[in-house]
């Protein structure tokens, strides 16, 4: 049987990713009480990083160890892929020895072509485009704070990059509506937006964007591989700022969320991520305990399944 891969929000339908949410929810209760399991006991992940980072690596390799499995961390220095061995031959390689892989690379295009040649489930810890289990573990953040986001509205401040684009994406599965504040040049992809034009809008400021909004996200303003375009970007997102002043035009319980890392006073104010409507720390908690129930549902489906 082919195996299952995750590299889109679009790769499970809604209602799997809401058994994904509650199985995550269930496993970090469980984890709190002391009751790791081995679910992964004598299996490997192997953990491809193009990308460095601190939060994929310690989420993934500390949850793959609390169910009883092992890491193996590969940067670009551990792999032949860095002296043009090509992906879909490493793809073959590492699956027949692995049990479950994570990718943190560039182009989306990459993971895809590792994903079409290994026999085994293929994670997306991050790509250019997308960045699916920061977004399910943001959703995660919200139930756990708020209930259900379905039919709340949700405010993304700044750059289209990758991360706002899986929130498209999770408009559409989460079914919420999706309000996008960022300069002109600094669009999410044209086709992505046309394609969830029904929930997601575009605004040119973020007060905007923000009134009456449940849920407030931004990111950097020059995110990894933009770095030479910082001083630009700086310009550029002068006035998209995220501020406790301007939660004040969400709603009263309105939270905030950024994946992190931060860059305080840039995308935010000095002061803001110690606001009381902040739940950054939750949300990045929330990495290592949605990552294991994605990791049990792709690829241990017949012991455990949400």
């Amino acid at each position: 049987m082919a195996p299952r891969h995750f590299l889109t929000l679009m790769d499970l339908s809604p209602a799997e990713l809401q058994k994904l949410l509650q199985h995550s929810i269930a496993m970090k209760a469980e984890h709190k009480a002391g009751k790791n399991n081995d679910t992964f006991k004598n299996k490997v992940l192997g953990m491809v990083f193009e990308k460095s980072s601190t939060r994929t690596r310690v989420s993934f390799e500390a949850g793959i160890a609390q169910m009883g499995g092992h890491a193996i961390f590969l940067s670009p220095k551990d792999t032949q892929l860095g002296r043009g061995e090509p992906i879909e031959d490493v793809a073959r390689v590492m699956s027949r020895m692995v049990d479950i892989i994570m990718m943190r690379t560039f182009e989306h295009s990459k993971i895809e072509t590792f994903a079409r040649y290994s026999s085994v489930p293929v994670i997306n810890g991050l790509t250019d485009s997308f960045h699916p289990c920061q977004v399910l573990a943001d959703i995660q953040t919200f139930i756990e704070h708020r209930g259900s986001i379905q039919g709340k509205k949700v405010a993304w401040i700044g750059d289209g990059n990758n991360m706002c684009q899986s929130y498209i994406q999770a408009a559409k599965q989460f079914d919420f509506e999706l309000v996008i504040a960022c300069p002109n040049n600094f669009k999410p992809h044209a086709e992505l937006l046309n394609a969830h034009k029904d929930r997601v809008t575009l605004t040119a400021t973020p007060k905007d964007a923000v009134k009456n909004a449940h849920l407030v996200i931004t990111d950097v303003w020059a995110s990894m591989g933009h770095e030479e375009e910082a001083a630009q970007r700086k310009i550029a997102f002068q006035q998209y700022q995220v501020s406790p002043a301007l939660l004040d035009a969400a709603v009263s319980n309105v939270l905030f969320m950024h994946c992190l890392p931060a860059h305080r006073g840039e995308e935010v104010s000095m002061d803001l991520l110690d606001d009381s409507r902040s739940v950054v720390w939750d949300e990045a908690e929330n990495r290592l305990h949605v990552q294991k129930a994605l990791m049990v549902l792709l690829a241990s489906p017949a012991k455990t399944s949400p």
